[in-house]
């Protein structure tokens, strides 16, 4: 079996462990029955805003500590990524009533800003052939859910295409950026304790994510 192969289904495999239950997640749905109020939206927006400025910046600490190596190419492409995320994100927090301002001034909610701030500690300390099959594997999820708000926004919240062009982002990773990951985790060697790592750097990073989508469920109940 080559390398790319195994990193392939080594990927494959731990994103199907670490795919979140249908229920798990208390906020999509209702966002997708178009019966999370609008303030939901809002401060989804505004935590947004904080997370993906943290995590542009680990992800430039994690690129700089694999400078020499393919981890590092892809480590900052995906922080570039984030920039053009956050480019997105203002036409959506707009469309729910927010300034620039007016997100940034938004207090953090701890609950949702766990993600980033295990983030930054796998940038320090995270070893980056785990840490690359950790965000992949939750990518995979979170671009499930941009999906499903994409659409939900549309058909029951009547959201522009503009405004939703942040989720959009998220939920159709280009083909080749798959290729790419492979390419990476073959290159860094994936043995039995790499991919432990990994799965255990994912597992964090999934019970996070969930806590995000939980937290603003719990802050702002359904009618």
């Amino acid at each position: 079996m080559s390398a790319s192969t195994q990193a392939r289904e080594v990927l494959q495999t731990v994103r199907r462990e670490l795919a979140p239950a249908e229920r798990e997640n208390r906020l999509v749905p209702l966002i997708a029955e178009g019966r999370a109020p609008v303030a939901v939206l809002a401060e989804l927006a505004a935590q947004q805003h904080r997370i993906i400025t943290s995590d542009r910046r680990s992800l430039l600490v994690l690129a700089s500590r694999c400078a020499d190596g393919p981890a590092g190419t892809w480590f900052a492409g995906i922080a570039e990524g984030e920039s053009q995320a956050l480019r997105a994100l203002g036409p959506f927090a707009r469309r729910c009533g927010l300034t620039p301002n007016g997100a940034a001034a938004r207090e953090p909610i701890p609950g949702c800003q766990a993600y980033p701030a295990y983030l930054a500690w796998l940038a320090l300390n995270g070893e980056p052939a785990g840490t690359v099959l950790a965000l992949a594997a939750n990518f995979a999820a979170w671009g499930g859910y941009c999906a499903t708000m994409a659409q939900a926004l549309r058909g029951h919240y009547d959201f522009p295409d503009e405004a939703c062009a942040f989720f959009d982002f998220f939920a159709s990773p280009a083909p080749e950026s798959e290729d790419q990951t492979v390419e990476v985790l073959a290159a860094t060697g994936l043995n039995a304790e790499r991919i432990d790592r990994g799965r255990r750097y994912g597992r964090q990073l999934q019970a996070y994510e969930l806590m995000f989508w939980n937290t603003l469920a719990d802050a702002h109940p359904a009618g």
